[in-house]
């Protein structure tokens, strides 16, 4: 009993050097990004559809939208900002830079969307962040985010905590071109 026992320590142990690595080298190749892809595939989870998103039951994602773009419930309505949609863009993008945590992985260039992967700090278990800028009439623009994770069936609350943060230094960028 205590030779079993003394072996599934040691293979604890093994397992949480290993897994230590894999984290010590994160991004770098045989690192813990290489792991997670090949156990669940590309950490962009690729392009979301605002006007026909079906949401997953399971608590690890979150939705801002415009109320009347978005079929499901949103977490957040957002509202028609007072900017046109190229510059909406970029207030958007410069918050997203503003995030350590965030990559660039595909910007649309004709249809103003981009999508971003973000780690979290000390797992870095990749979230997909789709971002969509519709026109809302001249110098007036709308705005759909969805951030969701592609590992575990709950996130603690981090795609609803990164919405809002993004949405409030937004709306505080655009308040202050006003």
């Amino acid at each position: 009993m205590r030779r079993l026992a003394r072996i599934a320590l040691a293979a604890v142990i093994v397992a949480g050097v290993g897994f230590g690595f894999l984290l010590w080298r994160a991004d770098e190749p045989g690192g813990i990004d290489d792991a997670y892809t090949a156990a669940f595939g590309p950490a962009d989870l690729g392009p979301v559809d605002f006007e026909a998103l079906e949401r997953p039951g399971s608590p690890n994602d979150a939705l801002a939208c415009p109320a009347d773009v978005c079929p499901d419930e949103p977490d957040f309505v957002t509202p028609t900002y007072d900017v046109p949609g190229a510059r909406l863009r970029e207030i958007v993008a410069a918050v997203a830079a503003d995030d350590p945590a965030a990559e660039l992985v595909y910007s649309g260039r004709w249809e103003e969307t981009d999508r971003y992967v973000v780690r979290s700090r000390l797992m870095r278990f990749p979230d997909t962040v789709n971002i969509r800028i519709f026109g809302a009439g001249p110098g007036r623009s709308q705005l759909a985010i969805y951030s969701r994770s592609q590992i575990g069936y709950s996130d603690m609350g981090a795609n609803r905590a990164r919405v809002a943060r993004w949405l409030e230094e937004i709306e505080r960028r655009v308040a202050a071109e006003g």
